[in-house]
């Protein structure tokens, strides 16, 4: 079993912060990996990217968005409560190392997988420019967190309500016009990684990009996270979780995260009635 120790809500409690007891994966954990959770013995296998680790307290921390039954379910764990299984660390790790100038993009959730690979490149010695965007003020988290590991940070909403009006490539585009930029880490919903790669690609600066397909047993075994990556097959949970963004086919991966969304939000309303949760 492994006991929740911390829980924290964001962006109006749509979003769920757990540091988990895992003494053995926070030893092993390294940016970029994930970890697959599952609440009780009839849960689903839910994969999260691990946010942060502790080695010596023996946690790590994972983010999510409460979309459907088992996101609710995890919602509904208080401290103390304990998930079922965890399972990890799962995936590549991020290759960190000294390039120069290195820009992060995050949105959404995808901040909360962005921080430790933004640190990491930080305490390598990078020059790291940050930028984090969310639709409007109260979906933004992570931004302290995300300043102290950067050298700049760049913060922007859909609606104005904070930082700059607009969106992240707007901010991207500045930048890449005002610095060389030897690497782009782009991470958050699926269209911002597209058209951030789009981006990217007309300046020709490498970018890497975290995609999170369908999954089921995170070891390369059913297939289900298959994404098309340079016109080639590849397992997320094996092959990645990060990739090249320039060769990833995010039209065929939207398709793919579509497929499911009608059961999902059954799924969720159905646990909701019988709880009496929203």
């Amino acid at each position: 079993m492994f006991k929740i120790i911390k829980r924290e809500e964001h962006a109006d409690g749509t979003v769920i912060e757990n540091v988990i007891d895992a003494p053995l994966i926070a030893s092993k954990g390294r940016p970029g990996q994930f970890v697959i959770l599952k609440a009780d013995e009839e849960g689903e296998r839910i994969p999260l990217t691990i946010s942060d680790l502790d080695a010596e307290k023996g946690t790590i921390t994972v983010v999510y968005m409460v979309v459907g039954k088992s996101t609710a379910k995890f919602r509904d764990m208080s401290v103390g409560d304990a998930y079922q299984d965890v399972i990890g660390p799962l995936g590549r790790p991020t290759h960190i190392e000294k390039l120069g100038t290195v820009v992060c993009v995050g949105g959404g959730t995808g901040v909360a997988v962005l921080f430790p690979i933004t640190r990491g490149f930080k305490n390598a010695g990078n020059k790291v420019i940050s930028i984090t965007g969310a639709r409007t003020k109260e979906l933004l988290i992570l931004e302290d967190k995300m300043r102290a590991a950067s050298d700049t940070l760049h913060v922007c909403t859909d609606d104005g309500s904070y930082g700059r009006k607009g969106f992240v490539t707007e901010v991207l585009k500045d930048v890449m016009e005002s610095e060389k930029v030897d690497l782009v880490v782009a991470i958050g919903p699926v269209p911002m990684m597209k058209f951030v790669s789009k981006l990217t690609k007309e300046y020709n600066v490498k970018t890497l990009v975290s995609l999170n397909p369908i999954m089921i047993d995170g070891t390369g075994m059913c297939g289900g996270c298959r994404v098309s990556v340079g016109g080639k097959t590849k397992f997320a949970c094996v092959d990645g979780p990060e990739f090249d963004g320039h060769q990833v086919d995010f039209d065929a991966l939207m398709q793919r995260l579509a497929a499911y969304t009608e059961e999902e939000r059954a799924a969720h309303d159905e646990y909701c009635r019988i709880t009496g949760t929203k």
